[in-house]
């Protein structure tokens, strides 16, 4: 019953998170000026990043002509952002990935991988979903440290089903420092995640 929950609760928010990026993002005028030349805003979600009890941004911007690898797939296509807001109320770039956010490629015959980017009090978590007959998510959730002053990589969450066989779900837990150390927000790249994880079979 749970599995079927899941998978259910993971196709309406793989509908919602599509309609959101064909509809458009409404980018508030503070944010504005970090809408890099020749990008688009994807994604935009704000919260308390970093527990000062003021609004913070997370900021996914898709390049409109991103270079593309061996194979033609665009590279570095999505940069996120994490702005976050001073005491004098003015926001700036704290952290940048350039990795992290899947090319609009990357999904298989799914179509773009991207499922959004949730957000709560000193946590963030980057969605995507994908695949053809063989379905999966892949989720990286980071944390606020106080102590570092960064958001530190907490989990990576992946699971993989068959359409033909909703109920049998798979699933792959990994949690940082364990499986592979401390990893800042700036250092994470997903490729490096399952290099690690194909050494560890």
């Amino acid at each position: 019953m749970k599995t079927k929950i899941f998978v259910s609760l993971t196709l309406c928010f793989l509908a919602v998170a599509v309609k959101a990026q064909t509809d458009g993002v409404k980018v508030p005028a503070e944010v504005q000026p970090f809408i890099e030349r020749e990008t688009k805003a994807i994604a935009l979600e704000a919260a308390d990043l970093n527990g000062d009890g003021l609004k913070d941004y997370i900021l996914v911007l898709e390049r409109a002509k991103p270079e593309t690898d061996a194979d033609d797939y665009p590279k570095k296509q999505r940069p996120l952002l994490i702005l976050v807001r001073g005491k004098d109320n003015q926001l700036s770039e704290a952290k940048r990935n350039e990795n992290i956010i899947m090319c609009s490629q990357c999904g298989g015959v799914f179509g773009d991988p991207f499922s959004g980017v949730t957000v709560g009090k000193n946590t963030f978590t980057v969605n995507h979903y994908g695949g053809s007959n063989w379905r999966w998510t892949a989720d990286y959730k980071f944390n606020y440290s106080r102590i570092d002053k960064t958001w530190q990589l907490v989990r990576v969450e992946k699971t993989s089903f068959h359409t033909s066989e909703p109920n049998k779900t798979e699933r792959k837990i990994m949690t940082p420092p364990k499986d592979f150390g401390k990893v800042d927000i700036a250092d994470f790249n997903p490729s490096d995640y399952e290099e690690t994880e194909e050494a560890a079979k």
